[in-house]
């Protein structure tokens, strides 16, 4: 009998994890479960590289286009869902497989981050003053987490001051981890050479646009307008800027594969910093490695 476990496959952006997933789904029989905080929204398609119909059909994919772009889905919710797919699989004796680059929602699945299952407060949001006085706030109702935050960041900043504020206790008390039981490999893609990485960059940034890229951003702006907040990340952004005639496309190609690099960066430094993930060569993984690495992994007990 298989050992059932869990196998991520995790990275910096554009560095080919679903190729390399839809590899080991293949031949393993597993599903593949996408971590990545975009590609949950329907009609955000091509610019967060979600697989293709076509892909979709070869292996069945979790977690994908659950939810309108008009909803908030949290990283409580993602971690639910993945954990109870996760378990039906395992049951079955099949080994699914996460796969994605959004480093928090792998962490609260490999490490069973504790998390407040508070959602978005809009009217507490509205009612905050600027950062400065609700990071000061923050200081006095949760040091804690406070000293974990950068003074100038907003997101963490209103997610402490809103899980004290609808259950009474500091976020800081409520965090903690329950790890899965069960065994997790951890292999990773990406590439020393930087230069070669913002190549694929730049060429995964033209397809998307030749795909029909900025059709797609087009109709969501129409249907949704263009202060949806998910018209404002990475790419959607710079394109919609380009469609609004801020910029040219070409500035918008330009901007996207900076901030995407950006990005890629910052991926990497919180990656990195698992001393337990395998990495392989993005461009030219090491299949014998890999093959070893895997028939280890699920040898029969």
């Amino acid at each position: 009998m298989i050992q059932p476990g869990l196998i991520v496959i995790c990275g910096p952006t554009a560095t080919g994890k679903s190729r390399l997933a839809l590899h080991l789904a293949e031949r393993l029989g597993g599903p593949i479960l996408s971590a990545d905080s975009r590609q949950v929204y329907r009609e955000f398609d091509i610019g967060t590289a979600k697989p293709s119909r076509e892909e979709q059909s070869q292996v069945p994919h979790h977690l994908i286009d659950i939810c309108d772009p008009t909803e908030t889905f949290t990283l409580a919710q993602f971690q639910q869902q993945a954990q109870e797919l996760i378990a039906q699989y395992q049951a079955q004796g099949i080994i699914p497989l996460l796969v994605g680059g959004t480093g928090l929602y792998i962490k609260a699945v490999v490490q069973g981050l504790k998390i407040p299952q508070v959602g978005p407060q809009l009217e507490l949001r509205s009612q905050l003053p600027d950062q400065t006085q609700s990071y000061g706030w923050l200081q006095q109702v949760d040091p804690s987490s406070a000293a974990k935050i950068h003074p100038n960041d907003r997101v963490r900043t209103l997610r402490a001051l809103e899980v004290y504020y609808v259950t009474g206790l500091p976020l800081s008390q409520q965090q903690g981890r329950c790890p899965p039981t069960y065994p997790i490999l951890q292999i990773g893609l990406d590439d020393q050479d930087l230069e070669l990485h913002t190549q694929r960059i730049q060429q995964r940034t033209q397809v998307m646009i030749e795909q029909g890229w900025l059709t797609e951003i087009r109709n969501l702006m129409e249907q949704y307008g263009p202060k949806l907040p998910l018209l404002n990340t990475l790419g959607y952004q710079e394109m919609r800027q380009h469609l609004q005639h801020e910029i040219s496309l070409e500035q918008a190609q330009d901007l996207t594969v900076i901030h995407t690099r950006q990005f890629a960066k910052r991926q990497r430094t919180w990656f990195r910093a698992d001393p337990t993930i395998t990495w392989l060569a993005a461009s030219n993984p090491d299949w014998l490695v890999l093959e070893q690495v895997i028939d280890r992994f699920i040898r029969p007990l």
